[in-house]
Parts: C-alpha cells; structure tokens; sequence
C-alpha cells in the first residue's frame, strides 16, 4: 500500500512562523498515533536564521525528545538545501540521531547537483534521504536539471516530486513521472498544492502510475492555498482501497487544527488560482492576500504583471510638495466621525494646514475645506476615493502614489489622473513601502512640516482584534518609530491603542 507522509508542522508553519500551542501537537501527535500514516514531518532543522522563526523551524532537542517519546511514527525533518551546507550537518544531525528516521532536502532543482552532495554526506548518518525536488511544473524545460537525475539513485531513498505552485494536471504527472522514470530507479513521492483544487486527483494520478509516497496535511495546512488534505485522502482511500482508518481518531487530527484554520483562514482563491495556472510564486500572493488589504484586482494586475516580466506600466509625474508648517494625517478610524465638530471648527480656523489622507474612508468629511488635501492611493485606494466621494467631477485634493514601480499596480480613478503624482522614492523606511501609512509619513517629510498631529489612528482592542489587524498594528508601529526618531512635534488628537503616541488634545487647540 502507499506510504503517507504528513507534514502538517512543518508545512503549516508558513502560517504560524513555525510556533504551534503544545497541547495543540500533543492531540494531534496522539490522533496521528491511530492512523495509517507512516511518517511524521514535524518541521525544519535550521542554521541560524536573521529574522525570528519558531520551535519547529529549529526543532530543538527537548522538543524532538518530547515527539519521539509520545509518537509511533517515523519522524522527518527537513533541511531548506539554500540554506544547508556539508559544514552544517555535523551540528544539525548529530544530536537528533536515534530521534529522527528521515531527512528530507527541499531543493530547488537548478541546485540539483549541489543537493546530491548534500545528501552524500547525510548517507553517511544513517538517515533515510528524501529528495523535495520544487517547481515541476518548469521541470521540462529545464535540461540542467534533466541531466543530473542519473546521480538521484545513489543517495536518495525517495525523489518527491513538488507541485510548488499548485498548477499541474493528472497529465503533467504522468508525463513528469515517465520523465523521471527514464532518468532514474528512484522511488518516488508527491506533494501536491491545492491552488487548482487538484491535489487529490494528482495525487490519485501519481499512486496509479507508479508513486510509492505521498504527502498530505490536516485540514491542508500549508503554504499559501495549502496541500491535499489529510483527512481526505484517509477518506478516499478508506472506500478505495480499503485502507483501515479509525476515524474517530481522523476526527481527533481534525479538531486538533481546526482552531488554526479558523484563525489563518487558508485555502485557495482567485490570486492562488491564477498564480498556479502560470506557475507564478505563491510567497508574495499569501502575503498579500494575508496580511495586506490589496483588492483582488490589484493582486491579479500584480500576478499578470509577473507572468509578463513586466512592471506596472503606468507612470506619473514626479510630486512636488510645498513647505508647510502645520499637518494633520487622517486614518481610517472612528475617531474622526466621533470628534468631527470639533475637527471642522479647529480646521476653519486653520486652513493653512494640510490635511493628508493615508486613507480615503473618511474623506467624505473634508469635501468643502479650503486646506491642501492630499490622498495617498495603494493598490485599489483609488476604488475606495471614488465610493466615499461618489462624484470626483469637483475633486481639488491632489492624489500621491509610491514610486514607479509598483508592485501590487495602482488603481488611478479617470477623473483625478490629471490630479496624480508619484512619490520619486520613499526614504524614511526600508520596510513597508507599500503601505498606506508610509506613503503619508514620506509626504509629511516632503512637506518639511514642524507640527504634526494624527487622527483615525485609533488602534485595535484585543478582544476584537484578527490577523490582519495585528500585522497592521505592527507595521504602523514600526513606521511611527521611525518618524517620531525625525520629528519631535509629532503628536495623536487622541490616546491610541498604538505604541509610543504622544497625546495633544484636539480641544486644547479650538
């Protein structure tokens, strides 16, 4: 019978930076126990990273030693081959013998040849190999890769063959199967992604021609759209073939993950549709789609773009700013509705200072003020500018875009491109230069403002806060860091649920 092997840890660890609640791998470690899975992978083993990465990217040997102790599996872990050379193995592996049975090497294939001197050296440990060859889907027209399948047969006990970005067909696997069958006598694996919803039948396809290891995940947890699911397969091969599953303890797997699934919310969509229809790179698309506010269109423009090689093909001329004194940067918070009286009466009496928009959805309040207005479009804020003014026939605030290019593109509403600029560079940050709040701090700069006050910036209650809103709060921190190390007369009309705001009450000014 097939092998499975399931990689809910590590793969599911792109949505969790590899952090996962104890109690959470212990139910799942015990279902998985009860089930006809053969192997386990329970993440990476990695040098030391730059940027922070959780338990399971490391998988220190307390936590190894805890897995082994409560599991009947064999257990796997992965080694990133960009990241892993001969030097590293000694202070990886060693520790680990005895603990793990597997070590897999995701390997992009233009590496092949330097993998398979990789794995030389992990034959020496003992260890089963398996290879994570990536991007099949490119696999044909790559004869580098081709010619070096001949050396697979002596180090690799497994050639896992890595639908990367979710957009092969039942036909791509018997064709790449025939392939790889030509080159090598290797026995072969699959992971399948689900951007097409074809996981199961690919994976289906591979078993009856010849694949002897699959890969699935819980509920399908993994990078960007996620892979086939576990629960799944146990299913289909249940009434298939007959495999015995006890699905009390399927359920058990299940209820395990399903809190994650309804924090993270993956699954395919229409960008991981087509950015596996053209083999396009799912890492940007679960960014956008996760943690930004980027409308589906922009997304889609952003994709086209990447399949084309191409920029955002549309410029505009260079901003010019004028030097004022005294900003007010309006977010998209409730605070301004709920102060607006008092917002339009200190205005009146100051229509010298400029108003900037980070974001349009308050926009409507300020329609009749006589102040310099300026709207920072990302993405599809121009869609947002035309809902909340409705008629920009009258429109005199001036439209401000990051720097050509743009990645995700720019939605630009006819009526104000005559009234669009573009920034010549962000400078102030090196990070989120995308982002609503960055392109409205660059202005403030521009503007050589010596007085700068902040409303609609109102932050986020725990109780009520997601996903996404936590990303935001730590990118807007970040980014009022950094003006408030520049500017010292930087203050919120306000108390805010964002750090490190100094408060100047707006009625202290009327």
């Amino acid at each position: 019978m097939i092998k499975i092997l399931d990689c809910t840890l590590r793969d599911g660890g792109y949505y969790t930076n590899w952090d996962f609640n104890k109690t959470l791998v212990n139910q799942y470690v015990q279902a998985c126990n009860d089930l006809p899975i053969d192997y386990i992978e329970v993440g990476y083993r990695s040098p030391i990273q730059k940027d922070y990465f959780g338990k399971y990217f490391y998988l220190p040997l307390f936590e190894l030693e805890s897995l082994k102790s409560q599991s009947n599996k064999k257990l796997v872990v992965i080694l990133n081959e960009k990241d892993v050379r001969v030097e590293h193995l000694e202070v990886l592996l060693t520790p680990i013998l005895g603990l793990i049975d597997m070590v897999r090497i995701a390997i992009d294939p233009d590496n092949l040849h330097r993998a398979i001197q990789l794995a030389a050296e992990i034959k020496k440990y003992g260890l089963e190999i398996g290879f994570n060859v990536m991007y099949m889907s490119k696999w044909k027209n790559n004869s580098k890769f081709i010619e070096a399948l001949d050396g697979v047969d002596d180090v690799a006990d497994y050639f896992y063959m890595v639908d990367s970005y979710g957009g092969v067909f039942p036909e791509d696997i018997i064709e790449l199967i025939n392939l790889v069958k030509s080159k090598t006598s290797c026995r072969l694996g699959f992971h399948g992604h689900n951007n097409l919803e074809l996981a199961l039948v690919n994976t289906l396809t591979a078993i009856q021609y010849g694949v002897e290891i699959v890969d699935a995940t819980i509920l399908g947890m993994g990078r960007g759209a996620g892979n086939l699911k576990t629960e799944l397969l146990l299913t289909v091969l249940n009434s298939k073939y007959n495999l015995a599953v006890d699905f009390n303890a399927l359920e058990s797997a299940v209820s395990a993950i399903t809190p994650l699934l309804t924090k993270y919310e993956w699954g395919t969509n229409l960008p991981y549709m087509i950015s596996g229809s053209n083999s396009l790179p799912q890492k940007d698309v679960m960014d956008w789609v996760s943690t930004r506010y980027y409308s589906f269109n922009s997304i889609v423009r952003a994709l086209d773009n990447k399949k084309k090689k191409q920029d955002d093909n549309e410029k505009y001329p260079i901003a010019n700013f004028e030097s004022n004194s005294e900003v007010l940067i309006v977010g998209g918070g409730p605070s301004v509705s709920e102060h607006l009286d008092g917002l339009l009466a200190l205005l009146s009496s100051k229509p010298e200072m400029v108003i900037i928009h980070a974001s349009s959805k308050n926009a409507a309040y300020f329609r009749d003020l006589p102040n310099q207005q300026y709207f920072c479009l990302v993405g599809n804020e121009g869609r947002r500018l035309e809902n909340t003014l409705e008629n920009l026939s009258s429109f005199n605030g001036i439209c401000v875009l990051p720097p050509y290019p743009r990645t995700m593109g720019t939605y630009v509403p006819d009526k104000v491109r005559d009234k669009t600029f573009e920034l010549e560079k962000i400078d102030i940050t090196d990070l989120f230069k995308d982002a609503h709040t960055a392109l409205a701090l660059q202005i403030l700069k521009n503007v050589n403002a010596t007085n700068a006050f902040i409303i609609g910036y109102d932050g986020y209650k725990d109780i009520l806060i997601t996903e996404k809103e936590k990303s935001l709060i730590s990118e807007n921190n970040y980014l009022f860091s950094l003006i408030q190390v520049r500017m010292e007369n930087i203050f919120s009309f306000f108390p805010s649920y964002y750090n490190g705001f100094k408060v100047k009450s707006m009625y202290s000014l009327v």
